[in-house]
């Protein structure tokens, strides 16, 4: 297996960036170990050196402020979880997104013969 095939290349910093992002809504919500915490806070330092120069190298303002808002983003989550508390919410357009969703039920709404304030259940 080639080096090329092995690592994963990055265009440019928002590419990197997605991937980063991808890689952090598969982990937030798994139990916390040591090995986790070393991944994240290296993700965290790819971000705030590697990643954040090649931004302001494009010079794009406002990927750097989604990096900004990325890298808190991380910096919260693991305060989160050291504390011992579940991180409700995910990431999405390198900002987080709360997860409060309730269950959503399907209703489907059949009218037979009659007038429109009955509902058939259809049976």
């Amino acid at each position: 297996m080639a080096n090329s095939d092995r690592y994963y290349t990055p265009q440019d910093s928002k590419d990197a960036m997605r991937q980063i992002e991808k890689l952090f809504n598969k982990y937030k919500d798994a139990p916390l170990t040591q090995e986790l915490v070393d991944y994240h806070q290296n993700l965290v330092n790819r971000l705030k050196t590697d990643i954040l120069a090649a931004a302001t190298k494009e010079g794009v303002q406002s990927r750097i402020d989604s990096l900004n808002s990325m890298i808190d983003v991380m910096n919260k989550w693991l305060q989160i979880r050291l504390s011992g508390r579940p991180y409700a919410g995910k990431m999405a357009h390198f900002q987080f997104v709360a997860d409060n969703a309730q269950p959503q039920f399907k209703r489907r709404v059949h009218k037979m013969k009659g007038s429109s304030n009955h509902r058939a259940s259809g049976h």
